[in-house]
């Protein structure tokens, strides 16, 4: 975390196809937040998601490419060393991914698909793709919607369930995880052409905010870990006024205290604030990014730290802690920037 925990290291990935340096370590000053990058390694084409195991101490990378790969690296140190060679997910561009119960979980866009891939003990990749589920469906918005599209994949708070969230059909995916492969539970429907990107977490785990792609907006909705139910309650504007074209929002992310969730859009190069009102949002501000193209948003240690795809660079903000308005403070140059984690 920025705030000394762990190594005070972080983690950016990047498109290598557009001149991004694949992956960029940073270490992270205590107090401030800033970042000071250490080291590069171009390991992988395009490892535009990153994630990092329970202990800290292997990271996860896909690759985003039509053949779609997953990859494990030690970090011991300043620079990760390769944990042995990526693992095929018999997918086609892995857009994001988590690590659950001994298992590598991949989300393929292009494929809209989840893939398992397992772990061994010691957090490398055991091999191939123990399991893929392929979503299936279409919505209205075309051709965005020709096909399903997972965006993202993660556990939920309680750890029995994981959630998939699939742009292409307007859903949500409720899933176990037995034997390597992932067990459909329920698919949970939400607006269609609303096109959901990403989900995030309240950390009382009762609530989970999805973020809407095609539509610039917030689903708020009830999450039952009991019963593996996620219900939309509302859903609202991410930004103040209508955008001139298509706004394309980002990522979400919510605050340690759960207080305030945060957006990132990037028609409109912005980060939106709300505060959480019981099962309300209100939305209390937008400010600029820092950049353009504000492609992931990340939380830690009371900043707030934003991958700024297209003009190269990864942009941090302090919070006031009353308002939960971002301020910006500084920023690094990481070409093609996808996503920032940290130990």
């Amino acid at each position: 975390m920025a705030d000394g925990g762990g190594r005070g290291r972080a983690y950016i990935g990047s498109f290598t196809a557009a001149g991004g340096p694949g992956i960029v370590t940073a270490a992270v000053a205590p107090g401030t937040g800033a970042l000071k990058v250490l080291s590069g390694l171009n390991g992988v084409r395009d490892p535009s998601y990153l994630a990092l195991s329970a202990r800290g101490d292997v990271l996860y990378a896909v690759s985003e490419t039509a053949e779609g790969a997953v990859a494990a690296y030690r970090v011991s140190g300043d620079r990760p060393e390769p944990a042995g060679p990526p693992v095929p997910v018999d997918g086609n561009g892995p857009t994001h991914l988590a690590v659950h119960a001994g298992h590598v979980l991949t989300a393929n866009y292009g494929s809209g698909s989840v893939t398992t891939v397992p772990l061994r003990a010691d957090g490398s990749l055991a091999g191939a793709a123990s399991g893929v589920l392929r979503h299936t469906g279409s919505g209205p918005h075309t051709p965005r919607q020709h096909g399903p599209h997972a965006h993202q994949v993660q556990p939920d708070p309680s750890g029995r369930w994981i959630v998939s969230v699939d742009l292409g059909t307007d859903s949500v995916r409720v899933c176990t995880l037995r034997d390597g492969a992932l067990d459909m539970h329920r698919e949970v429907a939400l607006r269609p052409g609303s096109g959901p990107r990403h989900l995030a977490f309240h950390p009382d785990g009762t609530r989970a905010y999805v973020l809407n792609e095609l539509t610039p907006t917030l689903v708020t909705c009830r999450w039952d870990a009991e019963e593996g139910s996620l219900k939309p309650l509302s859903e609202i504007p991410v930004l103040a006024g209508a955008p001139e074209g298509d706004a394309y929002p980002s990522g979400v992310v919510t605050s340690s205290d759960g207080r305030f969730v945060w957006t990132a859009t990037r028609g409109e190069d912005v980060l939106s604030t709300f505060a959480v009102e019981g099962d309300d949002l209100r939305l209390v501000g937008t400010v600029i990014c820092g950049g353009r193209w504000p492609r992931a948003l990340t939380e830690s240690g009371g900043f707030l730290y934003v991958a700024n795809e297209r003009s190269g660079e990864v942009t941090w903000f302090a919070v006031d802690p009353a308002t939960g308005l971002p301020r910006y403070e500084g920023s690094i140059e990481v070409p093609a920037a996808s996503c920032v984690v940290f130990d």
